[in-house]
């Protein structure tokens, strides 16, 4: 595999779920964590960790299509950017939005993992970004929303 692609894929996968010396990843951030937990708000209209696991998950299905320039692609729940919650949020449908979270990783970890290092300079389909940029653009997303998320756990405990 090119070394570039190598090095991007690490990153990937650092932000999401392996050992990392900046802190837990996102994926660590929500385990152990309840259906009841993560729907949790610290405020009215306010983002609660339930909503953050699909919202990352959407936008590394958006990634993988704009890296693998596939139309056909598409999210698998219903909504944009902030996918509505399941009408019976509960611990079975908890239990699935953490797989989708995990499918929608490993699913865009296979297209970068399929990238030639040519297409890391190209733009992403429908995209202002290039494809490396996209890459480690989705894996600040990742760290950023797993910040997010430590601190809800933070303020869920205080109040």
């Amino acid at each position: 595999m090119d070394e570039r692609v190598r090095l991007l894929l690490e990153v990937f996968d650092q932000a999401y779920a392996a050992p990392s010396w900046h802190g837990t990843p996102l994926k660590g951030t929500i385990r152990g964590i309840t259906a009841r937990q993560a729907l949790w708000r610290p405020g009215p209209k306010r983002h609660c960790i339930w909503d953050l696991v699909l919202h990352t998950a959407y936008w590394k299905c958006v990634v993988r299509r704009r890296l693998l320039r596939d139309p056909k692609i598409s999210f698998p729940r219903e909504g944009a950017n902030f996918p509505a919650l399941p009408d019976k949020p509960n611990d079975a449908a908890w239990k699935r939005d953490r797989a989708l979270l995990d499918d929608q990783h490993r699913l865009l970890r296979e297209g970068i993992a399929r990238l030639q290092p040519a297409h890391l300079t190209r733009r992403g389909w429908r995209s202002k970004s290039r494809v490396k940029a996209e890459i480690y653009g989705i894996a600040s997303h990742d760290l950023y929303h797993a910040g997010q998320i430590q601190i809800l756990k933070t303020l869920m405990k205080r109040r």
